[in-house]
């Protein structure tokens, strides 16, 4: 998560202090204590966003995009492995056939395919526009 709990922090170094001043034969204890609390702050704020859903369809709305989209990662990640196996070959092609600049080509050519995935080929087309239709999800 992006924003970190003041309290939960607290609780974390009240546990480090209490633990150098128990030493370590409670420390097992200390741990299950800490993730209880843990436990319990994560249940309530799953808790909360599932409510904060619920009340938007409720509403009418549409439930929230989910964050950085799975299957937009998984596209990502599939994109760059794949590029790096054949940059293998693809170097070795590049440097027999052309020396020292063929393998400043190749990878620049790797570098750039990644580099358009990344920022997205709708963003160069469009300028930034995004221009999903309604309910189209990453």
């Amino acid at each position: 998560m992006a924003t970190h709990d003041p309290d939960l922090r607290k609780e974390l170094d009240a546990t480090l202090q209490t633990r150098k001043e128990l030493g370590p034969e409670y420390e097992a204890e200390l741990v299950d204590s800490f993730l209880e609390k843990l436990d319990h702050t994560v249940d309530r704020r799953v808790r909360r966003q599932l409510a904060e859903q619920q009340v938007q369809v409720a509403r009418g709305g549409r439930p929230p995009r989910p964050e950085g989209g799975g299957r937009r990662f998984w596209e990502r990640f599939g994109v760059a492995a794949l590029s790096l196996v054949l940059a293998v070959p693809l170097t070795a092609i590049g440097v027999i056939n052309a020396g020292i600049p063929g393998l400043l080509v190749c990878w620049a050519g790797i570098v750039g395919v990644n580099a358009v995935h990344s920022v997205g080929v709708r963003n160069l087309l469009l300028g930034g526009r995004d221009e999903r239709r309604d309910g189209e999800w990453d």
